[in-house]
């Protein structure tokens, strides 16, 4: 499968934005999906994600209640919706998918087989 991440942008604090992820492939909707970021001198990190045939999403606890994932399965397209963005949001976000991630494995990165090329967002005061 392969990813294409779009959608990032500059955004002052507060502000909206989502994030497309488009998939290829057609037994995209069996992949478990994540969505990550990678701020400047940081680590990727898991921002949210849901496990293999549309279970539950879930998210880390930083942007919990801010942001939200949701799955076209028409468009093989998933979608990361971010509210009240902060400066914490500036980084580069990926999507990610694999056919194989456990739900314990959901939030690290070495679980997922297949990335987009990511997306800058930035967020100004």
């Amino acid at each position: 499968v392969q990813l294409q991440a779009s959608g990032g942008g500059l955004v002052q604090t507060g502000d909206s934005l989502r994030l497309s992820c488009a998939a290829s492939g057609d037994a995209f909707r069996q992949y478990a999906v994540g969505w990550f970021r990678q701020g400047p001198g940081k680590e990727r990190e898991f921002v949210g994600g849901f496990g293999r045939g549309n279970s539950n999403t879930y998210y880390a606890d930083s942007v919990k209640g801010r942001f939200t994932i949701s799955r076209d399965n028409a468009k093989k397209t998933v979608y990361l919706q971010m509210n009240s963005l902060t400066l914490e949001g500036t980084a580069v976000y990926y999507c990610a998918a694999s056919s194989r991630v456990i739900l314990s494995a959901l939030t690290s990165p070495s679980a997922y087989a297949y990335w987009g090329q990511g997306t800058l967002v930035t967020v100004s005061s």
